[in-house]
């Protein structure tokens, strides 16, 4: 067998040096941290667990990211070592191996974590303790997309203020303006690549990340639940309908979240679980229930669900989501299957109904890339594969094997698991034809699946 492509990084603390043959990564450099931020995390008084937690997320994405992934198979072999404040924490067998489950199971790369000690121990320049209530039952992760905002807004009709919202990314939810300082507004840390730019972007990293940042603000609050806001499509298509032979996407999946909870568990030492009250429903059912049982339901038109960066979906200097990559198509599909719309102008691509691919794009629009039209391509292969999954019966022992690995992770039957997936993607072909019908036969994205 062919030896994986290897890297071995070094995270270097203030005056240190990198191993030989070590890539480094220094604190201060490639990972910054915004103090204010930080503070947010702060909630009553300092942990060193915070930023050693922390400074694991960062080196993680960092090596992830400088990373590239060979082009004949998917996986990779990464030696990490990073200084922390408690590193016999950190290198406990219970709480190494499951890092390394996780870590490994949710990257499809063969991970090697060691910790240190930092040379010099971290120090807040000032800290301003966030009161917070003391009957916090669950965190919920809030990013600007369709889902984060749906699941929020059903969860906090239920729950109210015993649900916490933690911040995925850089930019605030909380007002700029505000004086209130609030706890887990933004992920206080940034990673960079030195003198380049980083060259992989499957970043199957951030959902360790993620996961990561919310079991941190669940322990700091003492909640015991942390609640994913993924819808059904989101959550299980990506493992169940793979692109190509990319390894399996597991960054919201059950399989994942339980192995992360062997990980705060190890390393916390308290039983923190992550739910799915969505899991078994589309989007689109999910969008339907928020604007009909919610007061603000109109907040779903905000939120934006395309990855493309700025350069490549502006038109006339505005930025827009593109329309056509996987994630956008989902999103199109479920606002129809909801019974709503949005202005034309929300998409780079204004009209699914053109009968080509570059007469669907805005007339203010003259770059279209290559990469953009394959995007395009395999989004809707993707969720045309899905749909398609119950009619072939060469698939039946993946959606039974599916089924049986949901009921172990979810604490179901495997009956109970199999009829809510069978459900599921019925719900799921229902609204794909539905939205390929309203689309009309000259559409493109029609004719691609015609194709298939």
């Amino acid at each position: 067998m062919k030896p994986l492509a290897s890297l071995a990084v070094d995270v270097l603390d203030a005056g240190s040096r990198p191993r030989a043959g070590r890539t480094p990564c220094h604190i201060g450099t490639n990972l910054t941290f915004t103090t204010e931020l930080l503070e947010s995390y702060c909630l009553r008084e300092w942990e060193p667990i915070i930023y050693d937690a922390l400074i694991v997320m960062g080196a993680v994405e960092f090596c992830d990211r400088i990373f590239r992934r060979p082009v004949q198979h998917w996986g990779r072999e990464i030696e990490l070592r990073i200084p922390v404040h408690e590193p016999e924490r950190w290198n406990a067998s219970e709480v190494s191996r499951a890092l390394h489950d996780a870590l490994c199971f949710v990257t499809g790369d063969r991970w090697s974590l060691s910790f240190i000690a930092r040379r010099t121990p971290f120090t807040l320049p000032k800290q301003v303790p966030i009161p917070i209530a003391s009957d916090i039952d669950a965190v919920i992760p809030f990013s600007d997309g369709l889902d984060s905002c749906a699941v929020a807004g059903l969860m906090h009709k239920q729950m109210g203020d015993r649900m916490m919202r933690v911040r995925l990314g850089t930019k605030r939810f909380c007002s700029p303006e505000s004086t209130e300082k609030q706890p887990f507004t933004s992920i206080p840390y940034k990673v960079k690549r030195t003198n380049s730019k980083f060259v992989e972007s499957s970043a199957r990293s951030r959902g360790f990340k993620f996961a990561m940042v919310s079991g941190l603000a669940a322990y700091l609050v003492q909640a015991n639940r942390i609640i994913v806001p993924e819808s059904g499509q989101g959550a299980l298509g990506p493992a169940l309908v793979p692109v190509g032979q990319t390894y399996e996407d597991y960054r919201n999946h059950p399989m994942f979240m339980s192995r992360m909870e062997k990980v705060l568990f190890a390393l916390y030492g308290r039983r923190i679980c992550y739910a799915f009250p969505r899991i078994w429903y589309t989007k689109g059912e999910t969008l339907d229930s928020f604007v009909k049982e919610c007061c603000d339901g109109p907040a779903w038109a905000t939120t934006w669900s395309c990855w493309q960066p700025n350069y490549q979906v502006s038109v006339e200097h505005k930025k827009r989501q593109c329309g056509v990559c996987a994630a956008c198509q989902l999103r199109r599909m479920s606002v129809h299957a909801a019974g709503l719309s949005e202005r034309p102008d929300t998409y780079v691509w204004e009209n699914l109904k053109a009968s080509s691919f570059n007469e669907g794009a805005a007339g203010g629009f003259t770059h279209v890339l290559k990469a953009q039209y394959q995007y395009a391509i395999a989004g809707t292969l993707h969720l045309a594969e899905l749909s398609a999954l119950q009619e072939d019966q060469m698939n039946n022992g993946t959606i039974k094997l599916a089924a049986s690995q949901l009921a172990k992770a979810l604490s179901l039957t495997e009956s109970e698991a199999g009829a809510r997936l069978a459900r599921l993607l019925s719900q799921h072909k229902r609204e794909w034809n539905g939205f390929l019908d309203a689309l009309g036969e000259s559409s493109f994205i029609v004719k691609w699946t015609r194709r298939s």
